[in-house]
């Protein structure tokens, strides 16, 4: 056993006991964050607009702060933009992590000195718990790649401002650093087909033992490893063990992704954004990403077809239910407070309190009103793929609404690695298998208000060629599952088969 791999064991046991002992004292752990908070709170100028001094009990906190999106809470960011101190936390924020939102454009979300330990720390711990429960701690000692954005940070009213996986990037521990590819020259580069070329180069002949990305990015670099070799991913790599992924469901990619390594891996599962690290898979045998409930975040959860409500039920940790859509709500030490980060999640276990991210909710079909969400349609399609032996490469689904009664239809537009025998026979079991999961869908289709959905197939890397046509190739940028609107199904028009 090598060094780094020796000295990982006893810490990994020591996280793990930790983690363990969290998980069975969820709910007190969350009421101390909800007293904490308030208590640092009252002093700003967000607590004093809100009266938070006066606030004794979650009851009387809602009452008195409404769950709010970045638009809402903007205001209070342009302050802390101007130089301002102590607007949503005590002093001013050490980074901005700038994302881009689909209505606000850019959105510059606080991460404080309280709160950057909830990014570093959680991301640790998922590989800590694969390591003590697996016993292989051997990846330590190898080469591990994080397929990040650049590290390369601006100033904003003297706050370090830039991607969240930049910003992290600064933070790898130094016991890491040695082993970590790309070289930050590599990273700095902001082209992803460049950048992408780089880390190929930098990596094709070292010692990899961990990858880490959001599955399409991670499927780029792949396929690119195996033009250049001929060799599938874990003969070029015969020590690579561990797969990290996160940022989107991973079940519509795992397929071509194993496929492409060529042999069984352990794939680790993460619930990070730009807001907070919010969950991650702490074993390989249960269902479902552990809430991280002890880390400076007290979460709220308000049931799907209440989100748009003036006053929807927010429920707290010992409320949820098994099996319940919810959205998740947040307030956090980094000066968020009833946020909504737009994910929807549902509880596979409240003994520990286990997860799984089930949509966005402004990503939804209900032109008729099915409100059909992600978990859905991939569910639909993936067990479609399954049994006839299909791999996805990527998808989008959008409404098509005709004036006459009984002709309109979801559209699906995917892209395949092979396709279906018999295409019309395949989009027959996707819709019988649609219409089990959602009862208002299969009653517009008995209804004869819709008609079955029709799959438009598009080219072999249609969507890569989409994102790089609107600037948005690589890093954390993702292809929109669902759309209640035909707009992205135009921009496709390009790369559609004929």
């Amino acid at each position: 056993m090598k060094f780094k791999s020796f000295l990982a064991k006893p810490f990994a046991s020591y996280v793990y006991k930790q983690v363990k002992r969290s998980m069975h004292q969820a709910v007190p752990d969350q009421e101390a964050i909800f007293r904490e908070l308030l208590k640092t709170g009252a002093g700003t100028q967000f607590g004093k607009d809100h009266h938070l001094g006066e606030v004794k009990t979650m009851e009387e906190f809602r009452q008195a702060v409404p769950i709010r999106d970045y638009e809402q809470l903007k205001p209070y960011i342009e302050l802390i933009k101007e130089g301002k101190h102590n607007i949503l936390w005590k002093g001013k924020p050490i980074y901005f992590a700038k994302t881009s939102g689909t209505t606000s454009g850019v959105k510059y979300i606080p991460i404080t000195k309280d709160s950057i330990p909830n990014h570093i720390n959680t991301a640790r711990n998922a590989l800590l718990c694969y390591m003590a429960e697996s016993g292989n701690s051997r990846f330590a000692d190898g080469n591990m790649i994080f397929l990040s954005g650049s590290p390369v940070l601006e100033r904003i009213a003297d706050i370090p401002t830039g991607r969240l996986s930049g910003i992290v990037n600064h933070h790898i521990p130094s016991y890491l650093r040695k082993n970590q590819l790309p070289s930050y020259e590599t990273n700095c580069i902001e082209e992803w087909e460049s950048k992408l070329d780089k880390i190929v180069e930098e990596t094709i002949r070292k010692n990899m033992t961990l990858i880490s990305g959001i599955p399409p990015w991670m499927q780029m670099y792949f396929d690119r490893l195996m033009e250049k070799s001929g060799k599938k991913v874990g003969e070029l790599f015969p020590e690579f063990s561990v797969l990290v992924h996160g940022g989107v469901n991973f079940e519509p990619y795992k397929s071509k992704l194993f496929d492409s390594i060529g042999r069984k891996v352990a794939a680790i599962e993460t619930f990070p954004a730009s807001e907070g690290f919010f969950a991650f898979q702490d074993s390989q045998h249960a269902e479902g990403l552990l809430l991280n409930t002890d880390s400076g975040i007290w979460f709220e959860f308000v049931p799907v077809n209440e989100v748009f409500n003036e006053n929807p039920t927010r429920l707290s940790l010992k409320d949820v239910k098994v099996g319940e859509n919810y959205a998740l709500i947040i307030n956090s030490n980094a000066g968020l407070w009833s946020y909504n980060i737009g994910d929807t999640v549902k509880f596979v276990s409240t003994e520990p309190y286990r997860l799984i991210v089930s949509g966005r909710i402004k990503h939804f079909i209900s032109a008729f009103g099915e409100h059909v969400i992600g978990e859905e349609v991939e569910y639909s399609l993936m067990k479609a793929a399954t049994e006839n032996g299909v791999h996805i490469t990527e998808f989008t689904v959008a409404p098509m609404i005709s004036q006459d009664k009984g002709k309109s239809y979801h559209e699906w537009f995917i892209e395949f690695d092979n396709a279906p025998a018999d295409m019309t026979a395949f989009a027959q079991q996707v819709n019988e298998n649609l219409r089990t999961k959602n009862i208002y869908y299969d009653d517009l289709i008995t209804g004869n208000i819709l008609l079955p959905l029709k799959i438009t197939p598009v080219k072999k890397n249609g969507f890569i060629d989409y994102m790089k046509s609107i600037g948005k190739l690589g890093g954390q940028n993702k292809v929109p599952r669902l759309s209640n609107d035909r707009k992205l199904a135009e921009a496709l028009q390009p790369w559609l088969e004929s």
